[in-house]
């Protein structure tokens, strides 16, 4: 199984960008958790990226605040897919949000929620289930359960 990796520009991410690495925990999705900044170690980080064939790497799931630099730079070095999680580092996120959607065409980036790592994990899942039927079944349930765990009757007249 292809691994996912979750990257975050600063170690002060750790705690929204946990809920990716969780979610995929628990559908069995191998992954690697790395500060990698866009700034302040765009080297490694790139050198990473350069690596994904080697890492056996699928997806990549970038959070970043403010400029959000991230997500776009690791876009540029690869063809694998990159989700961006616009981080609540300033301006409630409105700045990281319209920096992630806002990608030069060309270099496409999946742009999730502010502070939306878990769901950034959940496309991450169906991109992987894509090729992967055990994986594909696991995400069917989870939201059959999603389903169950949501839907009540309120009144009926």
């Amino acid at each position: 199984m292809k691994k996912v990796a979750v990257l975050m520009g600063s170690e002060k991410d750790l705690p929204i960008m946990q809920k990716a690495a969780e979610t995929l925990e628990r559908f069995g999705i191998p992954h690697d958790v790395l500060v990698a900044s866009a700034h302040k170690s765009l080297d490694q980080a790139l050198a990473y990226i350069d690596g994904a064939e080697e890492n056996n790497l699928g997806v990549i799931i970038a959070g970043a605040g403010k400029a959000a630099h991230l997500a776009g730079v690791m876009a540029a070095r690869t063809t694998l897919p990159v989700i961006g999680v616009p981080l609540s580092a300033s301006m409630d996120g409105l700045d990281a949000l319209l920096s992630t959607v806002q990608m030069p065409s060309g270099i496409p980036v999946a742009t999730v929620a502010v502070d939306g790592a878990g769901n950034a994990a959940l496309l991450a899942v169906s991109i992987l289930a894509i090729t992967d039927d055990s994986l594909r079944k696991q995400l069917a349930a989870h939201r059959d359960q999603l389903a169950k765990d949501t839907f009540r009757e309120v009144h009926r007249g």
